[in-house]
Parts: C-alpha cells; structure tokens; sequence
C-alpha cells in the first residue's frame, strides 16, 4: 500500500520553516501533498494560485511532493486522496497542545488516519506565517524566513 500523507495548511505564506517539515518528512512516505485548506475565520495576504506557484517552483525536484488546494474537513480531504497519514510541524509547547488537540478530534472522525509530529529545526522554530505577514504588512525586509522562490 502507498503511504501518501497530507502537510495541511495555509502557507500564506510558505516559510523555510515549512520547506524544513517538508524536506525532511518526505522520506517517510512514497508521497506528501501539500494541502492548501481554506480557513474561513483566515483571510489570506496571497492567492492560492499564488501559493501554489510557489510551492511547485520549490519542490519542482522532487516528484514525492505535490500541492493542491482543498475545503472543509482535513480528514474528508484525507479521504479522497487515499492518504492515511497528516503531518504536522511543532515550534513549541503551545503548538503541540492545539495540534494535539486536532489530532485528537481527526482521530474521533477517522481513526485510520495517523498524525505525525515533527518538530521544528531550531533554526526555524520561531518563524510563522503569521509573523512573516507582520513584518511583510509593516513594510520589513522578510527574505530571510522565506525560500527564495518566493518573490515578496
């Protein structure tokens, strides 16, 4: 059976925190997709044709990883992709304890469905997408958290 699993998130945008998870979770699995979800309470800074551009220009070397946009339930998306696995990075504590918590609910809803945990490289660990936008919106120089595909 192919193991094929899911990198939920917005990636608005992608960081070099993200291509870490990726880069290094991809050798678990024959394929990784990421998935742009749609967070209704979000409302993003960049397209997610944008995004996506992105994300095929980074990992266009490498044919384990995909990109595609999705709606409503990770688990339902889970589904119809055939991917019995998610993966999700950990910064800190704090994240864990909400990541946890969603693992938790999936499970409830879809038991075959397996989170994995990584932690973030420390090098990364303090880099989010939200703070990227902060300094993106307050006219600050963000090249150094983003891949350099990523044209800001």
């Amino acid at each position: 059976m192919e193991r094929i699993c899911l990198f939920p998130g917005t990636f608005d945008p992608i960081t070099k925190g993200h291509v870490d998870i990726v880069d290094r979770g991809v050798s678990l699995f024959d394929k990784l997709i990421i998935g742009i979800g749609t967070n209704s309470s979000k409302q993003p800074m960049y397209s997610i044709e944008q995004r996506i551009e992105w994300i095929k220009e980074i990992f266009k070397n490498d044919p384990r990883v995909e990109v595609a946009a999705y709606s409503g339930l990770t688990v339902d998306y889970c589904k119809q992709i055939n991917a019995n696995y998610v993966l999700r990075g950990i910064r800190y504590i704090s994240d864990f304890e909400y990541e946890k918590a969603i693992a938790d609910m999936n499970r409830m809803l879809a038991p075959e469905i397996e989170t994995i945990f990584l932690t973030c490289s420390p090098l990364y660990s303090t880099i989010s997408s939200t703070l990227v936008r902060d300094v993106i919106r307050n006219g600050g120089n963000a090249r150094m958290f983003l891949p350099d595909e990523v044209k800001i």
